[in-house]
């Protein structure tokens, strides 16, 4: 933890502020607050400072931070926090540029700041921390590959389940028991459950729709451990395939297998994500691909790097990204397939085993 507070204490200095004024609101998660000193609460301020770092949050968290925080010194407030910075004679400096995040910080509480520290100078930043973080160290690839592993155990579980009659939203309810008997905190995200001609919404979070027999099934979900997410896809059909389902499936396979092998450090993410594309476009079925091919993931669920059209992020050594290509036909179906990979210096490492081959239930 020290480590990656050091890190960011050279990154302030190299863009001329005195202070970054991190928090962590249950209005506003951001985790970067986590990141840098362990404290996994909704109450705190982080103020990173050129050789200081002091973590400020209230009386309920008190036993919490002395055995999470390190790295930094441990403060609570007797009043709302933000209400405390003026307490603090490292920040009554006149001119003292402190940073904040802009993509984060309410404007209310923007407005507390100032009231507080009237002689300061607050400059908005975006994306000091995540430089950091975006690249992952080995703590961090263990616990993301402890919850990818959870997930492929639930997806294999969950496989004797899913039957015609059926609802997406007992599969869902099931699927996420499981991945809490396996050690999962929390689902990293709204499990999407799609069947049918709802397998055509990428996002077809589960519904009470009942699955029938010869209909594909889109799962995807994934599994938290120790602050960390995984996020996987697979696309099952219930009964036996039909010539067009077959198809569909071995495409998107085909383009997913190919962004697995193509992936690595030094490529940026629209290089990736191009030559998937272009597998899927050159089959006649480009205008039904129509999101990016991967994000990072980590303690939060959508990181960078983007392996996008619209990114242009440098992939490097101990990023953890997403490959999951799509294709959605409007009324039929649709088939995604998603792999957690850790890049690497030549490709990239598949952490995902769950079976990708088209599984006929």
């Amino acid at each position: 933890m020290l480590q990656r507070i050091k890190k960011l204490q050279t990154i302030l200095k190299a863009n001329n502020l005195d202070c970054l004024l991190l928090h962590e609101l249950e209005q506003s998660k951001s985790a970067q607050i986590r990141y840098l000193c362990g404290y996994t609460g909704d109450n705190a301020l982080l103020l990173v400072l050129p050789n200081d770092a002091i973590l400020l949050t209230d009386f309920r968290y008190k036993a919490q931070i002395a055995k999470e925080v390190k790295g930094a010194k441990k403060v609570i407030a007797q009043q709302s926090l933000f209400t405390e910075l003026g307490k603090f004679k490292q920040l009554t400096v006149k001119n003292l540029r402190i940073g904040y995040l802009e993509d984060f910080l309410p404007v209310k509480m923007l407005g507390f700041i100032k009231k507080q520290l009237p002689d300061a100078l607050l400059v908005p930043t975006n994306g000091l921390v995540e430089s950091i973080a975006i690249i992952k160290d080995a703590e961090e690839i263990a616990s993301i590959e402890r919850a990818v592993e959870i997930a492929d155990v639930a997806f294999d579980r969950i496989l004797q389940i899913i039957r015609p009659g059926i609802s997406e939203l007992d599969v869902a309810a099931e699927l996420e028991y499981q991945m809490k008997m396996l050690g999962s905190l929390d689902p990293s995200f709204e499990t999407i459950i799609a069947s049918g001609f709802r397998a055509a919404l990428p996002h077809g979070r589960a519904s009470a729709k009942k699955i029938k027999a010869g209909e594909f099934v889109t799962l995807d979900f994934g599994a938290t451990y120790d602050g960390y997410h995984s996020d996987i896809t697979r696309t099952v059909v219930v009964g036996k395939a039909d010539a067009k389902q077959k198809k569909i499936y071995n495409l998107v396979l085909k383009a997913q297998t190919a962004g697995c092998r193509k992936a690595r450090a030094g490529l940026r993410g629209p290089d990736v994500d191009k030559h998937v594309r272009d597998i899927i476009s050159k089959a006649g079925y480009g205008k039904q691909f129509g999101h990016g091919l991967g994000h990072g993931i980590g303690l939060l669920i959508h990181e960078g790097p983007r392996l996008s059209p619209l990114s242009n992020d440098l992939l490097q050594p101990n990023m953890v990204v997403t490959i999951e290509p799509g294709i959605y036909l409007e009324g039929w179906g649709g088939v995604r397939i998603e792999d957690d990979v850790v890049i690497t210096k030549t490709g990239c490492r598949i952490m995902n085993k769950a079976e990708k081959r088209l599984i006929e239930l």
